[in-house]
């Protein structure tokens, strides 16, 4: 069976597997991004802290995702809890680094203005700190997604859902008929949905990010 005949074959399910893997995805960024970006917030006041709560959160990285994943397992048992806890966690570092940064960027003059002003401390953080840091936050909840596409895929191991399984069922049963099929639709399945996030992404800073470069207009030929 070609590759091609296998995926008409089972689009029904690789489909199902591809929302499943988005559905695990996309829920785990958006607590790595809340939490990634309170630690910032937290540790935006001394430039050791935000080293420390990089280095920290890179520890996650550091350890093999299969090697974390058997660590949770026992903790939680297979299923979905250790998959989300390892995604979250994996995907901590982009976020916090990238807040970090960002945080930074921000000039201590229109802090000090918007407190001259009378603004208060959480005016100040929504309408001066985070539009000013929010381009480095997206970029690195970018980064994170795309990481966890991949990491996803590990957690086939611990009964998660996705094309991670696709991807297991192949690589268990090297000699079988279609091994290497199933292998190839779930790494495209997961290289399909990357793009898909990343265009998304891409929608969202354009929508939300002010003053992005424009083409010049061309200017008007004269006429003889």
């Amino acid at each position: 069976m070609s590759f091609w005949e296998y995926v008409d074959d089972r689009h029904h399910q690789l489909l199902v597997d591809a929302c499943r893997h988005a559905g695990t995805v996309f829920p785990c960024t958006v607590v790595a991004a809340v939490l990634g970006v309170g630690i910032a917030l937290a540790a935006r006041g001394s430039e050791r802290a935000g080293t420390l709560a990089t280095a920290a959160t890179g520890v996650f990285l550091t350890v093999p995702a299969l090697a974390l994943l058997g660590l949770l397992i026992p903790l939680m048992g297979p299923g979905p809890a250790p998959a989300a806890t390892l995604l979250t966690l994996c995907g901590l570092l982009p976020i916090v680094r990238n807040s970090v940064l960002g945080l930074r960027a921000v000039d201590p003059s229109r802090v000090r203005a918007a407190r001259v002003v009378g603004m208060a401390r959480p005016a100040r953080l929504v309408r001066v700190e985070l539009p000013v840091a929010w381009p480095s936050i997206l970029a690195g909840i970018r980064t994170s997604t795309r990481l966890l596409m991949g990491v996803a895929a590990i957690t086939a191991y611990a009964s998660g859902p996705g094309l991670g399984n696709e991807i297991r069922r192949g690589l268990g049963s090297p000699d079988g008929e279609n091994a290497l099929n199933q292998v190839l639709a779930g790494t495209l399945g997961i290289v399909a949905l990357s793009l898909l996030f990343d265009a998304g992404y891409l929608l969202l800073g354009r929508l939300t990010i002010p003053g992005r470069p424009t083409a010049p207009a061309q200017p008007e030929e004269k006429r003889t």
